[in-house]
């Protein structure tokens, strides 16, 4: 029976979507990242959350605390009847946050286009998102939905934040990323290997208009920050290194760095760089669950503050030479929110009709720093844009 003032006749059907909201699935959508997002679509109505992953258990407990409508599901993001089953569950929507994706393939993603859904995930994995679109772009257009990789702080929010900064600049020349976590932010041993896995790797980065092999979290160089004390940050491989260049062309170097807040901590990362060079440490990775309890010992020495910082220089309307820096700080360890805004800001769109493009794509150019606003207040994120002395004085 359909609720007074309801339509009638053929728009019953789409009454009734509207009424219920995107049928939207999160996979490991009680995880670290995953349990944020859980959270912050089931407070909006245009979604009908199913909380998912491997653990049964966990997905049951995180939707029982959730508003009423919220239910949870047993999915495997590798099983290969994963597309069956999210076609069953009538999924509209997939929001893939079961990381990490570096060893991960595509498997997901296709199941989502299957499933006739669409598709939205939080790698930052250089592979993984660059090859993205390449690998299950002809899925999704077949299916007439839109598939969104890297809709995290990298490169979703990096790079809205590199359109603000630059915006009418004749030229991009130079592009530095640095994000800066709390000690005592919630992390996993699934994260400490990503990171781990990068120690001593070789690492393709875009220096002085050619490529360039350096290595993963060797050579600490200061940091500053508007409102954190200058850290040490280091080489990671993020999809941005390879995505940045393409986007904006005539930029001569582009590099990406995380500075933990405890130096020791990152000088431990590059001498475990350095000793895996040297072939005497083969797989960094191994020590992921050793490290992670570890850590929890410099928790004392560390804050719940983080950040981020984007600088970019280049050539501005004026034809003059311009360095500009957009700061942000995040306190109460709400650092883990970050990564969740893009993926919540994409699928409110999807679910309200705004964004429409078959296909697959990576995260950039979707957002623009201004939408971002109302996610940074609600979490209490401040930001600073910083009109910094360039090279030459300018």
């Amino acid at each position: 029976m359909i609720a007074r003032g309801g339509p009638a006749g053929s728009d019953v059907i789409t009454y009734l979507k509207a009424a219920t909201g995107l049928k939207t699935i999160v996979l490991g959508g009680y995880g670290n990242v995953g349990a944020r997002i859980s959270r912050a679509l089931a407070q909006r109505p245009v979604f009908e959350l199913v909380v998912a992953g491997r653990d049964a258990q966990r997905a049951a407990r995180l939707a029982g605390e959730l508003p009423v409508g919220a239910s949870h599901a047993h999915l495997d993001a590798g099983d290969p009847d994963l597309g069956q089953r999210l076609k069953a569950l009538g999924a509209q929507l997939v929001i893939h946050a079961a990381g990490p994706f570096q060893p991960q393939g595509y498997g997901a993603a296709l199941a989502a286009a299957a499933a006739g859904a669409h598709y939205i995930d939080l790698a930052h994995g250089r592979r993984f998102v660059c090859d993205f679109a390449a690998s299950t772009g002809a899925a999704f257009r077949q299916a007439n939905t839109m598939a969104i990789t890297g809709a995290g702080a990298v490169p979703a929010l990096s790079s809205a934040v590199i359109d603000a900064l630059s915006a009418g600049w004749q030229q991009v020349r130079s592009i530095d990323l640095c994000i800066a976590p709390g000690q005592t932010a919630p992390r996993g041993a699934a994260t400490l290997a990503a990171v781990l896995d990068d120690c001593g790797a070789p690492i393709q980065v875009w220096e002085q208009g050619q490529w360039r092999t350096r290595h993963g979290w060797a050579e600490p160089e200061r940091v500053d920050f508007h409102r954190l004390p200058p850290r040490l940050g280091a080489l990671c491989d993020i999809s941005d290194l390879e995505l940045l260049p393409q986007r904006y062309p005539g930029v001569r170097s582009v590099m990406f760095r995380a500075a933990l807040e405890i130096g020791a901590a990152q000088w431990m990362l590059a001498a475990m760089s350095g000793l895996r060079r040297a072939g005497l440490l083969k797989s960094p990775a191994r020590l992921a669950g050793l490290l992670h309890r570890a850590g929890k010992c410099l928790d004392r020495f560390g804050t719940a503050l983080g950040g981020m910082v984007v600088r970019v220089e280049g050539v501005n309307a004026a034809g003059r030479l311009a360095r500009h820096a957009w700061h942000i700080t995040v306190g109460d360890n709400h650092g883990a929110e970050l990564p969740c805004m893009p993926a919540i800001l994409l699928a409110e769109r999807i679910a309200g009709g705004t964004l429409s493009a078959p296909g697959a794509h990576a995260a950039m150019g979707w957002l623009s720093l201004p939408d971002f606003t109302p996610e940074f207040e609600r979490w209490g994120m401040t930001t600073h844009i910083v009109h910094e002395r360039s090279g030459d004085g300018a």
